[in-house]
Order: structure tokens, then sequence, then C-alpha cells
């Protein structure tokens, strides 16, 4: 039965991954369909259009089996020798750098909202 939920919440997200390609098209935008399905899917769920138990089984499935959807592009790597050079380790350190400052920068922002919240609590507890 949750093997059956979670591919009903799949096919939902795919349908908004159709309707975000089929506005990209029928627009003639130069946004890819699937930026635009999560911007609709965003707002489904912000307006409460959907609730987030529809859909929060299948993307959870799909956020843990991530690492398959970058295999194919991994192996395509291979097939550009030059990638692998010089240029490749320049790649690799740019990539490594930029992962440290988001890293970095996210850890800042969830703590400055957790003391946010820890002072708006004292503030309600003192009321």
């Amino acid at each position: 039965m949750k093997a059956f939920r979670i591919i009903i919440q799949i096919i939902i997200i795919y349908g908004y991954l159709l309707i975000g390609e089929w506005i990209t098209y029928a627009l003639h935008l130069k946004i890819p369909g699937s930026i635009i399905a999560l911007f609709l899917l965003f707002f489904s769920l912000y307006f409460k259009l959907i609730k987030v138990e529809w859909v929060e089984a299948g993307a959870g499935f799909l956020t843990a089996e991530l690492l398959l959807f970058f295999i194919p592009a991994a192996v395509g790597v291979i097939n550009y020798r030059e990638i692998l050079g010089f240029t490749g380790i320049k790649l690799v350190l740019i990539i490594f750098l930029s992962t440290i400052i988001v890293m970095a920068c996210t850890g800042t922002v969830a703590q400055l909202f957790e003391k946010r919240k820890q002072v708006d609590q004292n503030a309600r507890s003192n009321c």
C-alpha cells in the first residue's frame, strides 16, 4: 500500500511537470518547464490547493534517490578527456568551494532563524 501511495504521489508531481512543460511550449517561454512546474507546485501548496500529504512521500522518495539521476551525467563526463585534466581540477575546486560557501551560508541563516525563534519564545513566555 505504501508503494502504491508513493507511485500516485510521483504521478501528481509528474503531472505538475507536464503542465509546466505545456505552459512553456504554449507561451513560447524561455524558462524551462520544470521551473514553472516548481512554482506551480509551490503556489498550490502555499494556497492549500493541494495538501502536503498528497506529495510528501513521493517527493521524499525522489529526493532520497536523487543520486541515481546524476549517474548518466557523470558517465557522460568520461567521454570528454579534457575535462578530466587541468580544467577538471579547476572545476572540482570550484564545486568544492561553492559547496562550502553554500553550507556556511545555510548554517548561518539557520542559526539566525533559530535565535529569532528563541527570542520570540522567550518574549511570549515573559508576557
